[in-house]
């Protein structure tokens, strides 16, 4: 695709044993003008071959399903296809499996229930290189302790960028100041603030900043 005409969607493959849930997500994810499904798998040894021969930026699959579940997808992939970014969309809440799928390298773990919004923009961070994990299940993907359950949610859903923007506005920087230690351009720190405020849902950037002084002291240096 020429740069006239934008740059090319994000290429996404879709891993789950029910048939009807695979061609809803392809419904779903069709109508996002940044992401194409351009493969589907009804577990981890068929998606190894689509993903070899269809080369995703992007794998949404299962946790649980018969043969080669999600977690072993995730580990056979850290070997086959190193980089590639796997998300994980299921509908169990378990600690353990958690734990297990971001261990072994998985990009994300969502729940069945999330918003068609929210999925893409799940789609994109992991796509560019960040971390995302349900809120409400963000406290699993670490072994539990006193002080961890407050400082994993509000972070969760940050791309590794926004994740190092948003030390500099826990800290009290300017735009201008985080650019330069950053070595980013203001217009872009001033995206990721913007995105911060969005995603964090807070009113201005003072609260924005006591929110993630917060969080981030916990889990940033």
């Amino acid at each position: 695709m020429s740069s006239a005409e934008g740059p090319a969607p994000w290429r996404v493959v879709v891993v789950d044993d029910h048939e009807l849930l695979r061609r809803g997500l392809r419904l779903v994810l069709e109508t996002i003008d940044d992401l194409a499904v351009v493969g589907e798998a009804a577990d981890g040894h068929e998606a190894l071959a689509v993903i070899a021969a269809r080369a995703p930026d992007v794998v949404i699959t299962d946790a649980r399903m018969p043969g080669l579940d999600g977690l072993g997808l995730v580990r056979a992939c850290t070997t086959a296809h190193p980089g590639l970014p796997l998300l994980v969309l299921t509908t169990f809440e378990d600690a353990a499996l958690v734990r297990a799928l971001v261990d072994a390298g998985a990009a994300g773990y969502l729940l069945k229930d999330i918003a068609p919004d929210r999925l893409a923009e799940s789609v994109r961070a992991v796509a560019e290189g960040g971390l995302v994990l349900d809120p409400r299940i963000a406290r699993h993907a670490r072994s539990p302790g006193p002080e961890d359950d407050a400082a994993a949610a509000p972070l969760a859903i940050l791309t590794r960028s926004e994740r190092a923007v948003a030390g500099g506005v826990a800290q009290g920087r300017t735009n201008g100041e985080i650019a330069a230690s950053l070595h980013l351009a203001e217009g872009t720190v001033k995206n990721h603030v913007s995105a911060l405020l969005r995603k964090l849902e807070a009113r201005d950037r003072t609260a924005l900043a006591l929110q993630l002084a917060k969080a981030l002291g916990r889990e940033l240096p």
